[in-house]
């Protein structure tokens, strides 16, 4: 690099993503320590496991395929009919070997690396105390290298034929990846089934104490502070946005080529965050664990447009998602007996659907890509189904952006989730005995005594092992 300025901008976005790897790798810190305090004693080790086992397995399909498919699926089926086979992200690409000439496929690729983790691990606390691992992590790979990568060519680029016919945006995934890994959890919980005691003969909830709050109230700080990380991975730090012909302007951009500020993203974050968490600690009149989930309820229902949001847009959609995220939660376990252990499906799921949707609406209008981001097909004949702008480019709306959410949400979460679990059922590799649940999924046996379990602990362990024996 001998021109000054590309050499800046080349060094300066190589440690942008560096930096972000790291803050997001407190996400996957913070849901070990959060699945961790919410299960029982019993199952500490194996929840443990279960869970940082997602990284390493994710991680190498994600090396093996997983950024392929990001490429090479953006303009397939609608925009072209034809599947690249390279596209510079296979394992034995170039691009990804240390070299002096490629310094961004590599970063690039470990940050997308990590929004897989973080798909699979939002699975991996809906079902733990009862999922056998090897079942679980068969999910993860689907769930962290496929099923929102799809999604993410197709919506997440400028590229991206659903954004360049339907005006998709959804800059910080709540559709994208978020509402996919809720409802593939949803889809997993209808076939591995509630805890045993979780509810009583009469068909109502009863709670499950978690063994050590202070390790859920931990973790879910880190996965806040790793957020940070995830948002900015969604931007392009450093390009000069400006026409051909026309004097630099250097900015940082949206996934759409958009100028942005990261001071305004930062602003709409902190108010989602803090938004959520109020909400939630009112309606749920004080509880601890919807409180502190308030946060990422707050940001996930208003990161699809939090790039281009008012503060006071975000804050509000922050409220209004937080309380659709619980009252859902609650309807459908009391409803259909979901069991979901950490409120997955709720936070991640509902509120993902809700902010996907709602970026629909509240940014109508405005243009879905920047010219400068990626091969115009919305300049072409029959291109931006529902709308284009003076310039050829198409709109957000409420119609596309509620298409694509929906899809991502049913297609690639709910359904496949549901028949991929069935199958790991069918074969014996869901859900362990019940028996070695009773007894407890870290193979000791001091589970008919709990000799440190708090009253409320035990009290609940006599009762599952009542009801448990009574069923076998």
């Amino acid at each position: 690099m001998t021109d000054q300025a590309t050499a800046m901008t080349t060094v300066f976005t190589e440690f942008y993503f560096f930096l972000c790897i790291v803050l997001m790798f407190f996400i996957h810190m913070g849901f070990c320590m959060y699945e961790v305090g919410v299960a029982r004693t019993k199952n500490v080790q194996h929840t443990l496991l279960k869970n940082a086992m997602a990284i390493p397995t994710i991680g190498i399909a994600f090396y093996l395929f997983g950024m392929w498919i990001y490429i090479a699926l953006q303009g397939w089926p609608v925009a072209s009919t034809e599947v690249s086979l390279t596209t510079g992200f296979e394992p034995w690409s170039a691009t990804l070997a240390p070299n002096l000439g490629d310094r961004i496929s590599g970063v690039f690729l470990g940050a997308f690396m990590l929004f897989g983790m973080t798909a699979g691990s939002i699975v991996s606390g809906s079902i733990i105390e009862r999922s056998k691992t090897i079942g679980f992590l068969i999910i993860a790979i689907y769930a962290g290298a496929i099923a929102w990568v799809v999604p993410a060519a197709w919506g997440w680029a400028g590229n991206g034929w659903m954004v360049q016919y339907l005006g998709l945006h959804d800059q910080y995934c709540s559709g994208i990846l978020h509402s996919v890994a809720g409802f593939i959890a949803l889809g997993v919980l209808i076939n591995l089934g509630p805890r045993i005691g979780k509810f009583g003969p009469d068909g109502t909830p009863r709670e499950i104490p978690a063994h050590n709050p202070w390790m859920v109230t931990i973790g879910l700080f880190m996965i806040y502070v790793g957020f940070f990380g995830f948002y900015a991975a969604c931007h392009i730090p450093l390009v000069n946005i400006a026409a051909e012909g026309q004097p630099a302007y250097w900015t940082a951009t949206n996934i759409y080529g958009f100028p942005i500020t990261l001071s305004g993203v930062t602003i709409n974050f902190l108010i989602a965050l803090l938004g959520g968490m109020m909400t939630a600690y009112l309606i749920s009149a004080g509880n601890a664990f919807w409180t502190f989930s308030g946060g990422l309820t707050g940001l996930i229902s208003a990161s699809s447009g939090n790039d281009l949001y008012h503060p006071f847009v975000a804050l509000t959609l922050a409220v209004i998602g937080t309380c659709v995220g619980y009252y859902m939660h609650n309807w459908v376990e009391k409803k259909f007996k979901l069991d979901d252990a950490v409120g997955a499906v709720a936070v991640h799921g509902y509120c993902g659907v809700f902010g996907g949707i709602a970026a629909g609406f509240v940014l109508w209008g405005y243009p879905a890509i920047h010219p400068s981001a990626g091969t115009l097909v919305a300049l072409s004949e029959g291109a931006g189904w529902f709308g284009t702008n003076e310039q050829g480019l198409p709109i957000i709306t409420p119609w596309g952006n509620t298409i694509a959410t929906l899809t991502f949400a049913i297609g690639f979460g709910l359904i496949p989730g549901y028949f991929l679990s069935l199958l790991l059922k069918k074969f014996g590799l869901l859900r362990v005995d019940a028996k070695v649940e009773l007894t407890g999924l870290d193979g000791d046996t001091q589970g008919a005594t709990y000799p440190n379990l708090s009253g409320a602990e035990a009290a609940f362990e006599k009762l599952q092992l009542r009801e448990g024996r009574a069923a076998i």
